[in-house]
């Protein structure tokens, strides 16, 4: 008789798709928690308002020394002026917005400020964009515009300070 082999039972492979699966999904875990540690430490801590503070702020209630005091005050020598916009010289279809303050060597002169003001609208419309392009060109506009502020207060005001300086 012919000896037939007995069909030993073929040991089924590990699909390789499980065995890079597991280790992935460990490593993505533990990077997760690693990740969240480490932004626990580096974030910064954020102290909500409580909510008694926040309705008092809403309100417009404010304690003495509390916040921080504006710049345009009479102790120190500053005065906001209200924001500027005009278009330029050339091209016409761009425009320039300013905010100045103008620091006083004494208190600040309202008229004076008024007429500084003024000035700086009627000079901004004779100046083109290629000669206030980069930091060089701010800086002229600077200069230009804090000797027109020496020449009409006659020494009183000190500097100027920009707040804003947008071109559209």
């Amino acid at each position: 008789m012919v000896d037939i082999p007995e069909e030993q039972p073929v040991e089924k492979k590990k699909s390789g798709l499980v065995m890079t699966i597991v280790p992935v999904a460990i490593v993505t875990v533990v990077a997760a928690a690693g990740g969240w540690v480490l932004g626990g430490m580096l974030a910064p801590t954020v102290n909500a308002p409580k909510p008694a503070v926040a309705e008092k702020k809403a309100e417009g209630e404010k304690k003495e020394g509390e916040g921080l005091p504006p710049i345009s005050t009479e102790e120190n020598g500053v005065a906001q002026l209200e924001a500027i916009t005009t278009n330029l010289a050339f091209p016409a279809d761009k425009w320039v917005r300013l905010e100045v303050a103008l620091l006083f060597k004494d208190k600040p002169d309202v008229k004076i400020a008024e007429t500084i003001h003024q000035d700086i609208a009627r000079y901004l419309r004779t100046v083109t964009l290629q000669q206030i392009e980069g930091p060089r060109g701010f800086q002229y506009l600077k200069e230009d515009l804090e000797e027109r502020a020496d020449l009409l207060s006659e020494g009183k005001v000190e500097k100027i300070m920009f707040r804003t300086f947008v071109i559209e």
